[in-house]
């Protein structure tokens, strides 16, 4: 089966499992602070990094499985997971200025862009 549709099938899979938080984080915690934002990325950034490191030293997987666990699943349930392991690997290369262009401008320029986006179709809707 080629790359894409384990992706696919492990997005599916990591989707339906942040719906899950979603729904769960609401009745047990409240709906008034976004907890199941915050709870799929601290947990998706934690499994990214035991996962990785577990593929690099203890497993021998192939292509189909690490797309399928980190950009599917992983992917899937919160993209902060796949952005936090980009900003570390910059950091373990010694890459502190990437490293902390990365962190930042990804940041900063992820809300500007939120913002530019809200007004666009705001301005465009009146």
């Amino acid at each position: 089966m080629p790359v894409v549709l384990w992706v696919a099938i492990g997005g599916a899979i990591g989707s339906a499992a942040r719906y899950g938080v979603n729904v769960w984080s609401a009745r047990l915690l409240g709906a008034a602070f976004p907890w199941h934002t915050l709870i799929v990325n601290i947990a998706g950034c934690f499994v990214m990094g035991m996962l990785v490191e577990v593929m690099a030293l203890k497993l021998n997987v192939g292509t189909e499985t690490r797309a399928f666990l980190t950009t599917g699943i992983l992917g899937g349930f919160t993209t902060f997971s796949a952005y936090s392991l980009d900003f570390a690997l910059l950091v373990e290369r010694k890459s502190y200025g990437a490293a902390f262009a990365y962190g930042a401008g990804s940041v900063v320029l992820s809300l500007i862009a939120v913002f530019a986006g809200l007004y666009l179709v705001r301005t465009l809707a009146s």
